[in-house]
């Protein structure tokens, strides 16, 4: 397929040169030229002639073919391009100086024969044609084809343009003649199978557009715009670039192509988009022809300032300093080179010697605006012309830059022909070279000229090495070129770039520009991509509760593990704040104050009790189990202050036993005086004796057996699962709750639901003994006693269990208090009273109620 493609393709450039050959013109026995040859603008003979094609002016015209009626001859017209002029003048120096070398090609001469392409894909293929045919002219119908069947030459140095480079390319490959580009530089040139005889000696725009990518991502810019020539040059470089930002994060507002040729509608609405641009940063991918129109468009009604970053086309061009508002532009250009002698070879050129060249004739007449030919209306050069007056691209080899890859260009064809005719000491001129040889000798090329290395990989390509270009401000205001860094392709990724100097940004300000669609999103934000828009255009979000970013420009929040928590900033995670019931807290002090009081009452209450020990209501109220209960009131009071301070293994443990032991002893000495309360009135009736069945002895182990019981559930609790430190994470987000885990939540209830069975029990009798009577009848006291007793543990519950955070802890306390005070207010505090205050009616007589009591 590939091969039939190609056919095709030869056969249509050969009609479009105007050559056929007899096998594809069945109708015609002979060949004939179908328009006349191109004529060298710069010729020399040589037992080698190197073939050279540069685009020395900037259009092309059709003029009417002297023998037929088709409009077939193609003419270069326009202004001269000085600067391609001392390009094919490059390529000539080079053939000289080695001409005069006896280490190279010794005892060969090389000669030269160049062409002007006009930048145009016809005249290229017209050129590529003649390069591989010859430029003999016939006129006889007669004569033979077959001295078209030799290449003209073995090797050709040129084109500049990628577009001309690529159908010179096709053609040359199918005769195997090696063409060597100096500034082709399209990535697509690199594909052996489409250009097996392609070489250039600049790099690809490959490692140009990765560069310029890399480069863009290192400043910081996320939002550009892109423009092109609409050639294959700009297209393809765009596309390279294009990808190479895309896989850099860089999102591109808009990508305009322009070509020069194109109605001026296509440039005024280009300018008009980068006009209403909000990227800061345009990226142009433009040949310079391209770029000179762009920009003269532009400075009719100038943009905002922007950023240019340029292709190596135009970045080094002098011609473009003229224009200020590019101040600040930064490009990757090939390395500035000092080709010794070279200005001098230039500017040996007289009016003699420009009269051998045409191209040096036009030269000489427009530079100095004479005619060395007589011209009518013209005016005669007189010899006073002086040349190193000039000043404009020809003279200008102060950037000598793609004239060096003409030069390296030159000497690589150079080093092939002798690799092919020479051994180490002589070369043999009778050998019949041919181009295939050169192609082959090419491939192996590796030597250093004027100290850059030459050679070519599997692609035909070179090491990829860029100078990073800045366009800067001198003291008078000019722009000149400046090396700010080096840019080379074959260091590990990452280490490609080196600065040597400051840039200057566009307005000469010393500030990197900025450009992004959107600003970057501060710590603690995440970013949320605009719908509709592309991914550099975004919201910035504040991260969950829960989450931090700690990153600029951050894709998601993360969470913060679960002991830590954002801070205000959200951009760092930080320990929570651990919360318990602290010794120091208003709260604590407040309660620990209470349980110490509840602690000193009872005991107070105890020694009031033991000094009056032997009045009668210490001793009908059972003294004995009122010093037990008070005693156990002291304890529950102090058990509260087990619940403060920072849990840990032991207390936690203690907290909960020891409440519960406390507690369950204090109940079981009121149950104890609340059965015998009943007893005592039923041993008063006739002939009972049932105070001998619940004497002292009795009392005594039923409170014993009662607390028996909660320490053996205690025990059983600590032994299967008992209460330990727990950070509860759940109950607050933003803080850590230091409590003590239950272990065995049936444990728990078990020893609350066994205090408050025995409460309840104890209740139930003192309500059945409440209406006995007598005039200090206890039952009503431990009757309201229990009453408040299962009033604030029932109401305990629900509001422990909503109780947050250290608050649960300050329930429990309460309810043990509230408890504690209850039994001993109720209790205690009407016999206190009478001891203390009513002494008279601590009698024997009062309290059996003989004597009538008064109202308290």
């Amino acid at each position: 397929m590939q091969l039939t493609l190609n056919l095709i393709l030869f056969v249509s450039m050969l009609w479009m040169a105007g050559i056929c050959p007899a096998a594809c013109k069945t109708n015609l026995v002979s060949c004939r030229l179908m328009a006349e040859p191109q004529l060298p603008g710069l010729i020399m003979n040589g037992d080698f002639v190197i073939g050279g094609i540069f685009s020395i002016h900037s259009y092309l015209r059709y003029e009417q073919n002297t023998y037929t009626t088709q409009p077939l001859q193609l003419q270069c017209s326009g202004s001269m391009v000085f600067r391609e002029l001392r390009l094919s003048r490059a390529m000539e120096f080079a053939i000289h100086e080695i001409n005069n070398r006896t280490d190279l090609l010794p005892g060969i001469t090389l000669g030269y024969e160049m062409h002007d392409s006009c930048a145009a894909v016809p005249m290229a293929i017209k050129v590529a044609f003649q390069f591989a045919n010859g430029i003999e002219r016939f006129f006889n119908d007669s004569d033979s084809c077959s001295k078209y069947g030799a290449a003209a030459v073995p090797a050709l140095v040129g084109e500049s343009g990628s577009t001309p480079s690529i159908s010179m390319a096709r053609i040359l490959g199918l005769f195997g003649i090696p063409q060597v580009s100096p500034y082709a530089t399209c990535a697509c040139l690199s594909d052996k199978r489409q250009y097996p005889a392609f070489f250039r000696t600049i790099p690809s725009d490959h490692h140009q557009a990765a560069a310029l990518a890399r480069m863009v991502k290192h400043f910081g810019w996320t939002w550009i715009g892109a423009v092109r020539s609409d050639s294959d040059y700009g297209n393809n470089g765009m596309a390279s670039f294009l990808k190479a930002a895309q896989e850099e994060g860089i999102c591109v507002e808009y990508s305009e192509a322009y070509y020069r040729t194109q109605p001026r509608s296509k440039l005024e609405r280009v300018a008009n988009v980068i006009r209403r641009s909000t990227a800061r940063v345009i990226v142009a991918f433009l040949a310079s022809g391209d770029m000179r129109i762009l920009m003269e468009e532009l400075v009719r009604n100038p943009p905002p300032p922007l950023q240019w970053i340029g292709s190596e086309t135009w970045i080094t061009d002098p011609e473009f300093l003229k224009f200020n508002m590019c101040a600040g532009a930064v490009g990757f250009g090939v390395p500035r080179s000092v080709i010794p002698g070279f200005r001098e070879f230039l500017l040996d050129l007289t009016p003699a010697k420009a009269l051998k060249s045409p191209w040096l004739t036009e030269f000489w007449e427009r530079s100095f605006s004479c005619s060395l030919k007589g011209k009518t209306g013209a005016r005669e050069c007189d010899g006073s012309e002086d040349i190193r007056a000039l000043q404009n691209p020809y003279t200008d080899t102060s950037q000598l830059r793609i004239t060096n890859m003409v030069y390296k260009a030159t000497y690589a064809i150079a080093h092939a022909i002798h690799g092919a005719i020479c051994n180490d000491t002589q070369c043999d001129r009778t050998i019949k070279l041919s181009p295939l040889q050169i192609l082959q000798q090419l491939k192996r090329v590796n030597f250093t000229e004027n100290g850059f290395p030459v050679s070519f990989d599997s692609k035909g390509d070179p090491v990829a090495v860029y100078e990073l270009i800045n366009w800067q401000l001198k003291k008078d205001g000019a722009l000149d070129f400046m090396t700010v860094g080096l840019y080379e392709s074959s260091k590990p990724r990452g280490q490609e770039f080196s600065m040597n100097r400051a840039i200057s940004w566009m307005g000469g300000q010393t500030d990197v520009p900025v450009s992004v669609c959107s600003e970057s999103c501060p710590l603690g934000t995440r970013k949320a991509v605009q719908k509709g828009k592309p991914i550099c255009c975004y919201d910035c979000i504040q991260c969950a509760e829960g989450e931090i970013s700690n990153r600029t420009d951050s894709l998601d929040c993360i969470h913060c593990p679960s002991e830590f928590w954002p801070n205000k900033r959200r951009d760092s995670c930080l320990p929570k704040p651990v919360e318990f019931l602290s010794w120091d807290s208003t709260l604590s002090i407040i309660l620990t104050a209470f349980s110490v009081a509840g602690a000193i009452m009872a005991l107070s209450v105890a020694g009031v009790f033991y000094k009056h020990r032997t009045s009668p209501i210490v001793r009908a109220n059972n003294s004995e189990l009122s010093f037990l209960l008070l005693f156990a009131l002291a304890l529950c009071f102090l058990c509260s202050l087990t619940f403060i301070g920072e849990p840990s293994g032991w207390s936690c443990m203690l907290r909960h036993t020891a409440f519960g032991i406390t507690f369950v002893l204090c109940i079981s000495c009121v149950l104890g005086k609340t059965i015998v309360v009943l007893m005592a009135f039923r041993a008063t009736l006739p002939g009972s004796n049932v105070m001998k069945w619940f004497g002292p002895p009795q009392q005594r182990l039923s409170v014993l057996a009662f607390t028996l019981i909660q320490v053996l559930i205690c025990i059983l609790w600590l032994t299967i699962s008992p209460p330990f430190p727990l950070k509860n994470l759940k109950h607050y987000k933003e803080r850590i709750i230091l409590e003590c885990g239950l272990g065995s939540a049936i444990g728990f209830w078990t020893v609350l639901g066994y205090i408050g069975l025995l409460a309840l029990f104890c209740f139930v009798l003192a309500f059945l003994a409440r209406k006995l009577p007598d005039n200090f009848n206890e039952a009503k006291f431990i009757t309201f006693s229990m009453l408040i007793f299962c009033a604030v543990w029932i109401t305990f519950i629900p509001a422990y269990v909503s109780s947050p955070g250290k608050f649960t802890v300050a329930v429990e306390i309460f309810a043990i208090l509230a408890s504690s005070f209850g039994l001993i207010f109720c209790i205690f505090a009407p016999k206190c009273f009478i001891i203390m205050f009513r002494p008279e009616q601590n009698t024997k007589k009062h309290l059996m109620g003989k004597v009538p009591s008064k109202a308290l």
